[in-house]
């Protein structure tokens, strides 16, 4: 029934009601429409980003999901793909987590990443794993370098480091490379986010990378003898052709390999080192062109293995010899005791007097002086059997006949030497009666006592540290024509490293030298044997010294830098979320 105005309940009713529900469906409305341009808004960023997601979405609730993929990445090729390592990504995304995106990488599937937003500023790209020492040389390979305050800060706080600290700085130290991120997204990992733009890459393909070290070839001191060898062996091949069609074919295959090896010495060796050694080892003529193993050297008999040192002290010594002060990151740990060994001091000032690498008065009072002779005829006999090792060496080199005839002569000289040496001239030997034997026999017996006497004082001289032994050893090479005068110790282990890769025979000779040595010092000290075993191969205990110097003399100088903060940060983690 109407009132007087003319309205019924109904329209009463169709008045409050419509507005009403109106109001009660504007939420939903609004609902749906900010989802929907949210959604809009989402999907742009990600086809600008080039990623691939699904979006799914409820307008009641205004909740969205994306799926993202998450992706495990590593480095391309440096020079397989150059265009790839080299230059930064044409489409980096713009979405935060993605400043990983900046680069090209190499990229594998490990997982989907769902996210519920309300909004589109909400979207984060998942971070990516990647393996933290593969990160790290990347960067460092692109001219990247790194920020002491913030390596030392991340070793000590670990994943309490504040966000935002800097790990790696742009080439010109001005600008964040690589800064620490939130950990929001990383799964109890750590975090850390890049930057980088091209005209911060200072380096190319040509530079040797990271993880690799560079041996210089001997100097043509150290090919003289091999050269004059290696052509004596051809001479001889020579007259083998004409016996037939086989002994050709022989003749060439060992011209080749000789050829092949004579080239490898005169050129340059590229060596990689992980943490588990060598890796893989090159021969270059100017740069390194490639990371492929086509033209690799053989090297397992400088692997690391149980049981086995060479392969330890080989990954000891070229890591301490690619260690500078400019180096910032190795791969291979130097074990303990080889750098507790390489500390001591283990040589005896007297053993080195008795190898005639020092004189007498250059070291401490270690020895009974005797008034007739001062001890100078005590160490007549290790004179004479020094000569005789170096005249046995040279004759080695030599063609058969000239050989031959050198040992002739060393024969005839040294029975010379013996009469000479004797108490008594060679014209009076025959008219010497039994008193002058006698008191010869007596005089020889004498001098066998001292001369044992003062091995034994040698053995228990003070002792000298390694790096004073080794620039004496040094400065012995070079006046036995071993080494070239314009050498320093570090070329020469450059050299010394180049030759234990191309000689296994070498090498195995010259790691048993340091085992020996690191025996005696571990037992308490040296023995009559032990000074034996120098007098018999000299040169290579020279060679030793300088490699056991270099290692100690790196691992002094390289304690609480930058690099040791570095390389323990690598160790604590190896993988992290990058974004």
């Amino acid at each position: 029934m109407a009132d007087d105005k003319g309205f019924s309940a109904t329209d009463i009713i169709t008045f409050i009601g419509v507005p009403l529900a109106v109001l009660g469906v504007l939420p939903i409305l609004y609902n749906t429409f900010v989802t929907l341009v949210n959604v809009s808004k989402i999907k742009r960023s990600l086809r600008h980003s080039r990623l691939t997601a699904l979006t799914r979405s409820d307008v009641v609730n205004r909740v969205i999901e994306i799926d993202l993929p998450r992706y495990a990445v590593t480095p391309w090729d440096r020079f397989q793909h150059r265009g790839e390592y080299w230059t930064l990504s044409r489409n980096p995304s713009s979405i935060p987590g993605g400043s990983w995106t900046t680069f090209n990488w190499k990229t594998n599937t490990i997982g989907v990443k769902t996210q519920r937003v309300e909004y589109a500023d909400q979207l984060r790209q998942p971070q990516v794993e990647v393996a933290f020492d593969e990160l790290v040389s990347y960067l460092l390979d692109l001219g990247a370098i790194p920020d002491a305050h913030g390596w030392k800060l991340l070793r000590s706080t670990g994943l309490w480091t504040p966000v935002g600290s800097c790990l790696m700085r742009s080439p010109d130290g001005h600008n964040n490379a690589l800064t620490i991120a939130p950990l929001d997204d990383s799964d109890g990992n750590l975090s850390l986010a890049v930057t980088w733009t091209g005209s911060w890459t200072t380096r190319d393909y040509s530079h040797l990378p990271p993880y690799w070290v560079r041996l210089p070839p001997p100097s043509p001191v150290e090919n003289k003898s091999d050269g004059g060898e290696s052509s004596h062996s051809i001479r001889e091949d020579t007259p083998a052709a004409q016996v037939g069609e086989s002994s050709s074919l022989r003749k060439e295959s060992l011209d080749s390999t000789e050829e092949r090896g004579n080239s490898n010495a005169r050129r340059p060796i590229t060596c990689q080192i992980s943490v588990e050694g060598i890796v893989t080892a090159l021969t270059q003529e100017e740069q390194l062109q490639s990371s492929t193993r086509l033209d690799s050297l053989y090297i397992e008999h400088l692997r690391v293995r149980g049981g086995r040192s060479d392969g330890a002290w080989f990954a000891s010594a070229i890591t301490a010899f690619g260690t500078t002060s400019q180096t910032i990151l190795w791969n291979y740990r130097i074990p303990e005791d080889i750098l507790s060994f390489a500390r001591k001091e283990t040589v005896p000032c007297g053993v080195l007097v008795l190898l005639g690498v020092v004189e007498e008065s250059d070291t401490p009072e270690w020895a009974t002086q005797y008034n007739n002779d001062h001890g100078a005829s005590l160490d007549l006999h290790v004179q004479r059997h020094r000569e005789q090792r170096a005249a046995m060496d040279a004759e080695q080199r030599l063609p058969p006949v000239q050989r031959e005839a050198a040992a002739k002569d060393r024969m005839r000289r040294e029975a010379e030497q013996r009469l000479q040496d004797s108490e008594l001239p060679p014209s009076h030997r025959c008219r010497a009666g039994p008193a002058n034997h006698q008191s010869v026999r007596a005089k020889m017996r004498q001098d066998t006592e001292r001369r044992e006497a003062r091995v034994m004082q040698a053995l228990q001289s003070p002792k000298w540290e390694t790096k004073l032994v080794a620039d004496r050893h040094l400065a012995w090479l070079k006046r036995q024509g071993n080494v070239a005068e314009s050498l320093g110790a570090k070329d020469v282990v450059g050299t010394i490293l180049h030759r234990m890769v191309l000689d296994g025979q070498f090498a195995s000779s010259l790691c048993r030298m340091l085992d020996m040595w690191k025996a005696w010092a571990e037992i308490g000290g040296m023995k009559k044997a032990d000074v034996a075993a120098l007098q018999a191969d000299q040169v290579l205990f020279a060679e030793a010294t300088l490699l056991v110097a270099l290692i100690k003399d790196t691992t002094t100088a390289l304690e609480e830098t930058v690099s040791m903060d570095l390389q323990e940060c690598l160790r604590m983690w190896r993988k992290v979320r990058l974004g």
